[in-house]
C-alpha cells in the first residue's frame, strides 16, 4: 500500500505501508501494477485507519471517505480550525509559470518542504510571525492584490515543459509581487518582513529540458500497470518516460491501492488521456 509521494532533503520519496521508503532519483525505474480483482479503500486520518475500510472513487485525490475526510481536516491550518497553533508560520509567494502567482502560508519548522510538495517552481519568503498574523498577510494580499491562494494542478502540470530558461526570469514576477506586497499598508505589527531571495526548484524537480508529456493517468484500476524512468518529479506528480512516451502520475492517486511490482517493459494499462499542455490551451487567431 502507498501512502504517498514525501519530498526529503535528497529528493522525491515514495512512502509504503510499514513504514518503507523508496528514494526517487532521475533515470530510476517505476513499474506497477494494481491486484487483479482489488478494490481503492479509505487511507484513514491522522493515523487512524478507517474504521469501515470504506471504498473510495479511483479518481479522488483524497483517497478518504466522506468521515476520514472530516477528521482530517478537523485540527487543520488550511482548514482554518487550529487557529490557536503557537508555532511561528511564514508567508510565502510561490510562481508556477508565467502569470501563476499564490500566496500561502506554512509552519516555519517545515522550510520549503510546502513549496516542494505544491510543485512550486520558484519562491520567496514575504515574512514571519504568529498564524493569525500570517492569515492576516495573506488575506491583505488576496484582498488588495487579488493574489490566489491556490492554483489548479492541472493548471501548473500544463506549463511544466515551457517554462522560461533562465533563474532570473523565472522569479522576475515573483520579484514584482514582493515589492508590490512590501508596498502596501496593513501589515500586522508582529510579522516581521522577509526580503525577496528568489530560490528556484527546476533542478530539484528535473525540468530542465522536460519533454512534452503524451498523456497523463486519470484512475487506477484493478489490474492496470505502468512502468517508466523517472524524468522529473514535481509536487505530487511523476513525469515518467514510458513506451508510449512520457506519461504524468499523480502519485495522490496510487493512495488505498494495493500494487504490485510489475515488469519494467509494461505498457501502460491504466487510463490515460491525452495532455493538454499550456500552448494547446491559449486563444489566439494562429
Amino acid at each position: 500500500m502507498c501512502s504517498g509521494l514525501r519530498w526529503a532533503a535528497s529528493g522525491p520519496v515514495l512512502g509504503w505501508g510499514g513504514g518503507r521508503r523508496t528514494e526517487l532519483t532521475w533515470g530510476k525505474r517505476v513499474a506497477f501494477r494494481v491486484v487483479d480483482g482489488g478494490v481503492r479503500t479509505c487511507v484513514g486520518a491522522r493515523g487512524h485507519v478507517c474504521p469501515v475500510r470504506a471504498v473510495v472513487a479511483g479518481r479522488s485525490r483524497g483517497a478518504r471517505c466522506e468521515e476520514c475526510g472530516r477528521l482530517d481536516r478537523a485540527h487543520s491550518v488550511a482548514a482554518d480550525t487550529l487557529a490557536d497553533d503557537p508555532r511561528p508560520y511564514r508567508v510565502y509567494l510561490a510562481w508556477f509559470g508565467p502569470g501563476m502567482l499564490k500566496v500561502g502560508i506554512t509552519a516555519e519548522e517545515r522550510g520549503a518542504a510546502r513549496l516542494l510538495e505544491q510543485g512550486a517552481v520558484c519562491f520567496s519568503w514575504l515574512g514571519t510571525g504568529p498564524l493569525m498574523a500570517a492569515r492576516r498577510t495573506e488575506e491583505l494580499l488576496r484582498a488588495a492584490l487579488r493574489v490566489p491562494d491556490r492554483i489548479p494542478y492541472a493548471d501548473k502540470r500544463a506549463v511544466r515543459s515551457a517554462l522560461p530558461g533562465t533563474e532570473a526570469e523565472r522569479a522576475e514576477e515573483v520579484e514584482r509581487l514582493h515589492a508590490q506586497a512590501r508596498a502596501l499598508t496593513g501589515w500586522p505589527e508582529s510579522l516581521t518582513p522577509a526580503p525577496c531571495h528568489p530560490v528556484d526548484h527546476v533542478h530539484a524537480f528535473g525540468l530542465a529540458d522536460l519533454p512534452d508529456p503524451v498523456g497523463e493517468v486519470t484512475e487506477l484500476v484493478a489490474g492496470g500497470a505502468i512502468a517508466g524512468s523517472l524524468v522529473a518529479a514535481a509536487g505530487p506528480d511523476l513525469h515518467l518516460s514510458t513506451a508510449t512516451g512520457v506519461v504524468v502520475l499523480d502519485t495522490r492517486l496510487m493512495r488505498g491501492w494495493e500494487l504490485l511490482a510489475a515488469a519494467d517493459t509494461a505498457e501502460p494499462t491504466l487510463p490515460i488521456r491525452p495532455f493538454k499542455s499550456a500552448a494547446a490551451n491559449q486563444d489566439g487567431l494562429f
